[in-house]
């Protein structure tokens, strides 16, 4: 089931546009035991709302590993130079319906 949300502005480009819940451990990690014994259920499941540019955009970059072990946390994501580059791209972007 996809969580979406409308009312808010993306975490990462501050756009006002239909968003989408982006876990910040992607459930793909969820089932190893490493992040299992790491994490609590919540922390696994903590998330943000971001437009599907910015969705795609971070999965496009990262891998789901890398994604959980180095940028797992939404200040991460954001310091991030390559995301950071993207994020202001997807900032200056029209919505398309």
């Amino acid at each position: 089931m996809r969580k979406t949300q409308e009312a808010s502005p993306c975490a990462c480009c501050q756009r006002l546009v239909p968003l989408t819940f982006h876990h910040l451990i992607p459930k793909k990690m969820h089932r190893r035991k490493g992040f299992r014994r790491r994490f609590t259920k919540i922390e696994l499941n903590v998330g943000i709302y971001v437009c599907r540019l910015c969705h795609r955009g971070i999965h496009a970059v990262y891998d789901e590993i890398t994604l959980a072990t180095r940028l797992h946390t939404l200040d991460l994501l954001l310091s991030d130079d390559v995301l950071a580059g993207h994020f202001r791209w997807a900032s200056r972007q029209r919505e398309t319906v």
